[in-house]
């Protein structure tokens, strides 16, 4: 082990310190492993996928309940898209809890 100045106050550390002893200032920056970075990315990219599916949804059952003739029609798909609605955001909420328990344990430790 050997010893190396921090950068802020001048104190010698071992070179394997994540922070400072005299000042606190933080001298390694831990990483994700390769599951952490992959957890993290899936989480963002279902998100950004979960996103796009519900505007494209809302903008499809817009036509839908735009172009029915009948009121009863309209109101069968308004009834429709609310459960549809409802579903998709049960996924969302459902899928980011899994993903964000899996992205909050694969996160460096100090």
């Amino acid at each position: 082990m050997a010893l190396v100045s921090c950068p802020e106050c001048e104190v010698q550390v071992s070179d394997s310190a994540l922070k400072c002893t005299g000042c606190g200032f933080q001298i390694l920056k831990l990483e994700r492993g390769f599951f952490g970075k992959l957890f993290k990315w899936v989480f963002i990219l279902f998100n950004v996928l979960m996103t796009y599916l519900l505007f494209s949804y809302f903008g499809s059952v817009g036509e839908v309940v735009s172009t029915s003739d009948s009121e009863a029609a309209q109101t069968g798909a308004a009834i429709g898209a609310t459960i549809g609605t409802s579903m998709i955001m049960g996924f969302w909420v459902f899928g980011d809890i899994i993903l964000g328990l899996l992205v909050l344990f694969t996160k460096p430790k100090s």
